[in-house]
């Protein structure tokens, strides 16, 4: 359980339940159950923050609700939808031209053009997170008000629609004028988008959303929203989001709740996209990270006695209840089944084994020599690992243990700690830590984000959202960037290419691959149904809030949930 002493977990409860009564809220008003969606599972804090450039650290909703891609994708299908773009063509593989869809406006009166892509890519000349697009974007025109010229200097295919499908566009006329200071650090407390909804107000244990009654996407697309307000609930525990979902007060959780298959058995009321384990879908892979800068955890051999050490069927049956499933050694998602190289894995790939993991561990040196059962490095130096989650988070916490517990078996030292969400997020992009289990890459519409998250170079101070391992392999990097390159069609291409990057991978585990995280999705029928689940005639779209999944089609959960008779 992502558990709070019990006074606080009351306390907070408190004020969970006075949200969904619309009671405290800026501005005082409540608001009418039947026009509200309650939603809570990805906010671990206040809301203080509505930069869509500020990837992770903006108020869930900003990018989705708020503000909107040009395209987005469909990973059942494997298809783009033309969103705020309404057309593209390719006269040659250099060059991308996308028209934009006429009468789309910013909830300030103004209308959305050509230039607000351009101002949007050119602050990634900043210091931000996509500033690698001018690695391979040559130049971004605005060739007419409604259509963009985009030339490339190496086409990177894959790499580029994965821009198109998640970056939020920003208004030229707020946002072209910005400094680099301003670009990172300004909260944006008064957004102004083209999506779905507006801001309506927030406080510390809220954020709450208005439908955006003039949306163009009600009458091109022909999605009404049926929520008017949207009210997410910062997460205060397990055990208080388990009570608000059994007692219909909030009507989506996408969070992890133990004991939830045992809830949807036994309640008819509250559902999940399969009826039997693992009811969910999979969104990503949970990875345990290691230091790289950490003398033994920079050897690849001590790398894979760890992993050989690690038995993810105890956490899959053990704190998961069977809700995950154990990932393929290769981490990559089942959605990209094709291109695991399954030969490759059945002569390379690691499983748990104790005792193959201390074999490898004494052919490398590493000897328990002052017996205290841990083995030592090949210098003598004693080992011992802190396995860092977040505190409160109970699956990882509980995970975290077991993996301390099966690699002292096998003679190494690991002890867990659970530090709070933000400082081991301090900690980690500065490289302060041993071990951690990160699952920061989601599903997408290709596998290079996966690699892109392993083996991105260069280095920096501070690893912000990739490589946070500090593992520096340039011909992986190489292969990585050919595959951005590759178009999405060349599917054989694909495979070859990442056949060549799974043999490093699997030599060298840079991470290791645990489980695939569970795309939490609980929903009460109390209020609203008609949820995207396995059934035939529901929706299969996500009802996944978090950052991304607006953009991979769970904005249109939005408009398909229907209120309950």
């Amino acid at each position: 359980m992502r558990s709070l002493r019990l006074p606080a977990a009351l306390a907070a409860l408190a004020l969970v339940v006075s949200a969904c009564s619309g009671e405290g809220a800026e501005g005082g008003a409540g608001y009418p159950r039947n026009e509200t969606l309650y939603t809570t599972g990805t906010a671990w804090g206040p809301p203080t923050n509505w930069n869509p450039i500020m990837e992770g650290n903006y108020a869930v909703g900003t990018v989705g609700l708020v503000y909107e891609p040009l395209f987005i994708f469909d990973p059942n299908e494997g298809e783009y939808t033309p969103w705020l773009a309404e057309s593209d063509e390719w006269p040659n593989e250099n060059t991308h031209v996308i028209t934009l869809r006429d009468g789309v406006e910013w909830t300030d009166g103004e209308p959305l053009v050509a230039q607000d892509v351009v101002t949007t890519l050119e602050l990634g000349h900043f210091d931000i997170h996509y500033s690698n697009v001018w690695d391979y974007l040559e130049s971004a025109e605005a060739t007419s008000e409604r259509e963009v010229t985009l030339t490339f200097s190496e086409p990177r295919p894959q790499e580029w629609m994965n821009w198109v499908a998640n970056r939020a566009i920003v208004p030229d006329h707020l946002w072209a004028e910005k400094s680099q200071e301003q670009v990172n650090d300004d909260p944006n407390s008064d957004p102004v988008g083209t999506g779905a909804y507006v801001y309506e107000n927030h406080a510390d244990d809220r954020m709450v959303w208005k439908r955006n009654d003039d949306w163009w996407g009600t009458d091109a697309l022909g999605l009404e929203m049926k929520p008017t307000y949207i009210v997410d609930i910062v997460n205060a525990s397990n055990d208080v989001t388990m009570n608000m979902l059994s007692n219909h007060e909030v009507d989506l959780s996408n969070n992890f709740l133990p004991g939830i298959d045992q809830v949807i058995s036994s309640d008819n009321n509250i559902t999940s996209y399969f009826a039997g384990p693992p009811y969910m879908q999979s969104a990503n892979t949970a990875w345990l990270v290691p230091n790289h800068e950490h003398p033994a955890l920079g050897d690849p051999e001590f790398r894979r006695a760890l992993a050989h050490s690690i038995d993810i069927d105890q956490i899959v049956e053990g704190p998961y209840t069977n809700l995950v499933e154990p990932a393929d050694p290769t981490g990559l998602l089942p959605q990209w089944e094709e291109f695991i190289d399954h030969e490759l894995v059945a002569d390379e790939g690691f499983t748990y084994d104790s005792t193959e993991a201390v074999a490898i561990l004494e052919e490398a040196g590493y000897l328990d020599e002052d017996g205290d059962g841990f083995v030592e490095t090949p210098d003598g130096e004693p080992i011992a690992l802190k396995l860092e989650v977040p505190s409160g988070w109970s699956d990882w916490m509980e995970a975290a243990n077991v993996i301390a517990q099966n690699a002292q078996e096998a003679g190494i030292k690991v002890e867990p700690a659970f530090p709070e969400h933000e400082l081991l997020i301090e900690n980690f992009r500065k490289a302060e830590f041993d071990l951690m289990i990160n699952n920061d890459r989601s599903l997408s519409n290709t596998p290079w984000t996966y690699y892109d998250f392993i083996f991105q170079l260069p280095i920096r101070d501070q690893q912000t959202t990739a490589n946070y391992a500090r593992y520096e392999n340039e011909e992986a990097w190489e292969l990585t960037e050919q595959l951005a390159a590759t178009p999405a069609e060349d599917v054989e291409g694909m495979a070859a290419i990442t056949s060549d990057i799974q043999g490093i991978f699997l030599e060298d585990l840079p991470i290791i691959p645990l489980w695939y995280n569970g795309m939490w999705s609980q929903a009460s029928n109390q209020v609203w149904t008609n949820w995207p689940s396995e059934d035939e005639g529901t929706p299969d779209n996500f009802a996944t809030m978090w950052n991304n999944m607006y953009q991979m089609g769970a904005i249109r959960t939005l408009a398909e949930i229907e209120l309950a008779e």
